[in-house]
């Protein structure tokens, strides 16, 4: 199981064992990470994807479905490679407290399995989502507002010393970041600037609703409406496809860049996502959960 089927898992397991307080009638269930590429495509050069998308009771599931080049990116990382992701890692423990008034402690194991997510409901047009995203911790100010208000993204980055450096940043890299809080409504994204032996050098904070007034200096760079508008019709061309309630019947989008969304029909499939327990246990009953967060087991 790759780890993008395994969070939509533990998010179908939300959704199950939560107590049913309201009904929400919502088109699409499906993780933030996978909305994160729709949104991003209008600007890929580089990557493709392909989401497997599948109707019950009246709601569609889209799940990621990992792509020949995907994994053989994965499969072919490199030490360096591994080293680098765990500095991201590591920089979340030197900024993160376990509790309110404790402090972080750099000196303990980074634990790369360890995740909150929380839980969305919103709204992008006409289209209902609920989705679950990893959030990596919150304002330790007990003033701070409700979540999502109260939550922030770390990221780390490369140190920009030149100007082409930083045009690369706000050109494909910021699209990232931004695409990736939008949604959830993240409004804070902590980034720590490192050298090339992972040192982090400096501390930035962006506000995730500014960053649009951050690029529009950039020649020929990204536009938010543009992402937004690509994602709303991906969506829409979803509905008119994926007309069968049937969990067994999936619809498989894919895309590559420089080219259009296609899809492919397959019935009783490898491709089918949703397992038997969450068929059973949802049934007839309309999907409802509650408006909390949770930890993945």
């Amino acid at each position: 199981m790759t780890a993008s089927e395994s969070c939509v898992q533990t998010f179908l397991q939300f959704i199950e064992c939560l107590c049913v307080c309201r009904a929400v009638d919502v088109d699409f269930v499906t993780w933030r990470g996978h909305l994160t590429k729709v949104l991003t495509t209008p600007y890929e050069r580089q990557e493709g994807w392909a989401m497997a998308a599948t109707l019950f009771n009246g709601t569609i599931y889209l799940s990621e479905v990992e792509t020949e080049e995907a994994r053989a990116s994965r499969e072919a990382r490199t030490d360096r490679d591994q080293e680098m992701m765990y500095w991201g890692y590591k920089f979340e423990q030197y900024m993160c407290a376990e509790k309110v008034e404790g402090a972080p402690d750099p000196g303990g194991v980074v634990n790369t399995n360890e995740a909150f997510c929380t839980v969305v409901q919103t709204r992008l047009v006409c289209h209902t989502l609920l989705f679950s995203g990893e959030v990596d911790c919150r304002l330790k100010d007990p003033k701070a507002p409700p979540a999502p208000g109260c939550y922030v993204e770390l990221k780390t980055s490369a140190e920009i010393r030149t100007s082409k450096q930083r045009s690369n940043f706000l050109r494909y890299k910021l699209i990232k970041w931004w695409a990736q809080s939008f949604l959830p409504g993240v409004p804070l994204i902590v980034a720590g600037f490192r050298d090339k032996d992972g040192i982090v050098a400096s501390v930035k904070t962006f506000k995730t609703s500014k960053i649009s007034q951050m690029i529009k200096s950039e020649y020929e760079t990204w536009k938010p409406t543009v992402c937004m508008n690509f994602c709303n019709d991906f969506l829409s061309f979803v509905k008119s496809v994926v007309r069968e309630d049937n969990p067994g019947l999936v619809y498989l989008f894919s895309w590559e860049p420089r080219r259009e969304v296609c899809f492919s029909i397959h019935r009783d499939s490898a491709y089918s996502f949703l397992p038997d327990w969450y068929l059973h246990a949802t049934t007839g009953h309309p999907l409802s959960i509650q408006k909390e967060s949770f930890y993945p087991q």
